[in-house]
């Protein structure tokens, strides 16, 4: 091979490589697409025809066929014989049923809830500032506080995408001689019930906006932990409540800019007893890019154009913390399958 081959032939690669993640907004809206019409439900385990799926789908058969084509080339099919499908173990994460689904993350996060303030992009870098109150008019959780079914559907995503932490985080730390965990901005409870049920005695309070809240009485009643468990709607940027001795705060730091962080931490120093904790659980960046985090960095610009918020590195954490009198105690990951890290601080 001449040297000029083999440099045709990284070209062609470096080419291909990028028409791939051109075709990245397609091959989402695939995968949203099949979870909105139940693909993988009305599939199961079985081998099934694009024409037999079609009725359960209330889709036209041919058009159906080509979707079922393109999700197989993404490896969420095989398609055993010509027109006839079954489902990968990647493509059975999209059932409903599933133990670790994530249909509703995929019906979710290809909205135009988030991907419309992706459009603007560029804009949002050259200013710093979102761009979702420019496509919608409001602000990203305003918007949803006017729309309580999209709201629950949000909050059921932020439920899957919760559960890998849920299933680590109680066995990971150290909750010996903590009596109540305030879980500040905790959605459903997900969390939060899956600690009380791994340390019976402990009590637990959701801290969250009235919308925020609606699913957790449920959530911890399927957990059986309902009798140890308070709802506590309000503002945590006014205050958070007190009576707790560890305030839990899971994927919601990222969620907003510097100032806002340090006020919803100083909340949470305010309320803090004597010997209590805040426990951050967020991701956490390396000092330079990690390719293998590719997910993260997207996630970053994610807050940027919806919410303003961002991700961080330690020592982003660590500047946060000091600045709402707060010192970190320790950071450390947590088990996989989660790719959170844990950080815990101390009043100063």
């Amino acid at each position: 091979m001449t040297s000029g081959e083999g440099t045709n032939a990284e070209e062609n690669e470096a080419r291909a490589d990028v028409m791939r993640l051109i075709f990245g907004t397609m091959a989402a809206q695939a995968v949203g697409a099949a979870a909105r019409l139940g693909v993988l439900d009305a599939l199961g385990e079985r081998e099934r025809t694009a024409e037999e799926l079609a009725t359960d789908c209330g889709a036209e058969p041919g058009s159906l066929l080509r979707l079922l084509r393109a999700l197989a080339g993404l490896g969420l099919l095989t398609e055993e014989r010509p027109g006839a499908f079954r489902a990968t173990a990647t493509g059975r994460v999209l059932r409903a049923d599933h133990p670790g689904s994530f249909a509703t993350v995929a019906r979710v996060f290809t909205e135009p809830l988030m991907v419309r303030s992706w459009e603007r992009l560029a804009d949002a870098v050259r200013t710093g500032e979102p761009t979702f109150p420019q496509v919608f008019g409001r602000d990203f959780f305003g918007y949803l506080e006017e729309r309580p079914a999209l709201s629950a559907e949000f909050n059921a995503s932020m439920s899957q995408g919760s559960r890998s932490t849920a299933d680590v985080l109680p066995g990971a730390y150290d909750f010996a001689g903590r009596h109540t965990v305030v879980d500040v901005g905790g959605g459903d409870g997900t969390l939060l019930a899956s600690i009380l049920r791994a340390h019976p005695g402990l009590r637990g309070v959701v801290h969250d906006t009235p919308k925020g809240l609606a699913q957790a009485r449920a959530t911890m009643e399927r957990a059986g932990v309902a009798e140890r468990f308070d709802e506590a709607p309000g503002d945590f940027f006014a205050s958070v409540p007190t009576g707790g001795d560890l305030y839990l705060l899971k994927s919601v730091l990222h969620d907003w800019n510097d100032e806002r962080c340090v006020t919803l931490l100083g909340n949470c120093r305010a309320a803090l007893p004597p010997g209590g904790r805040v426990l951050v659980v967020e991701p956490v960046l390396p000092p330079t890019v990690a390719p293998e985090l590719a997910g993260f960095y997207l996630s970053d610009l994610n807050m940027l154009v919806n919410l303003g918020g961002r991700e961080r590195t330690r020592d982003d954490f660590e500047s946060l913390l000091t600045a709402a009198g707060l010192t970190l105690t320790q950071l450390v990951p947590l088990p996989l399958p989660s790719t959170f890290s844990l950080i815990e601080a101390a009043a100063r």
